[in-house]
């Protein structure tokens, strides 16, 4: 297979950029599509702003700010994804969406470029049986927020060749990523436990058993978590934790991943996290997370 040299990103939002950064970070030239210009911007200068940090941290050089940034470059035109050798999709966790995606990319990519989605929830195999390539098909779910976790998990469809699986996973671990290995089942690893964990953790809200910050607190200081579960749920946004329960119960049927009204609530009253300035917790900037 041909080796890897320019990585597209299909979304720039908190997952897409967070994989965009680790991508750019790692020395690949990294193309981030996104149908909005606003949000290609924001990304941008969220992008800078946490590897600015990472510098003033010691984590990386000053030097390597300008560096990265020089690798990483924004399109509102999928055209560009032409000269990627893999595109990581990270939109809505919507079937018919990344279908639609993944369609207009086969049309659009050289027959050597690997598709990849970044779902949590959606079967691998269904994804890539509207990509057009369901042997150079592969999941690699990142672990949020995606620039400073290592976990992804990886996962083969049904078609998915044994080379083009091996590819995607020496190409983790080029990104400095630790994959494992999951089956396409239903939230994989992280999300089977971390879906029903964090609804929990919203009904607690609804019931009046404690407040966010005190959840969050418990969580952290008696589980050894870094971050607690309404936080989190405030940095993946209240819009796409409702995708995520709609996806995960629509195929388990599990109770505790059917998504709680207050979500639904919350998103009414456009209280969707971080992004929004307020979501189970008040926000005075939309800096990403670690910056």
């Amino acid at each position: 297979m041909t080796e890897i040299q320019t990585v597209g990103i299909a979304g720039s939002g908190t997952m897409g950029m967070g994989i965009a950064i680790v991508a750019a970070r790692a020395g690949f030239k990294t193309l981030v599509f996104d149908k909005r210009q606003d949000a290609l911007d924001r990304a941008k200068s969220q992008t800078e702003g946490f590897l600015k940090k990472s510098a003033e941290r010691g984590k990386i050089q000053p030097a390597d700010v300008q560096a990265i940034m020089d690798r990483w470059e924004g399109t509102t035109s999928l055209d560009a994804m032409a000269e990627c050798d893999i595109v990581i999709e990270a939109v809505f966790e919507d079937l018919a969406v990344k279908h639609e995606l993944f369609t207009s990319l086969d049309a659009i990519c050289p027959p050597h470029t690997i598709f990849a989605s970044n779902t949590s929830t959606i079967s691998i195999t269904e994804i890539a049986g509207g990509s057009g390539r369901p042997d150079r098909f592969v999941g690699m779910h990142f672990c949020l927020p995606a620039q400073l976790m290592k976990l992804v998990e990886m996962s083969p469809g049904l078609g998915t060749s044994d080379d083009t699986f091996s590819h995607a996973w020496g190409f983790a671990e080029q990104l400095g990523q630790k994959p494992v290995k999951t089956l396409d089942t239903p939230g994989f690893i992280l999300n089977y436990f971390l879906i029903p964990f964090n609804n929990d953790a919203i009904r607690l809200v609804e019931q009046g058993v404690a407040e966010p910050s005190d959840i969050d607190a418990a969580i952290k200081v008696g589980l050894g978590y870094p971050m607690g579960p309404l936080e989190l749920l405030d940095l993946v946004g209240l819009d796409t934790q409702k995708l995520l329960c709609e996806a995960m119960h629509g195929l388990t049927q599990e109770p505790r991943a059917a998504c709680p009204p207050l979500v639904r609530r919350m998103i009414a009253a456009k209280w969707l996290g971080k992004k929004a300035g307020k979501g189970f917790h008040v926000y005075g900037d939309s800096k990403m997370f670690g910056a």
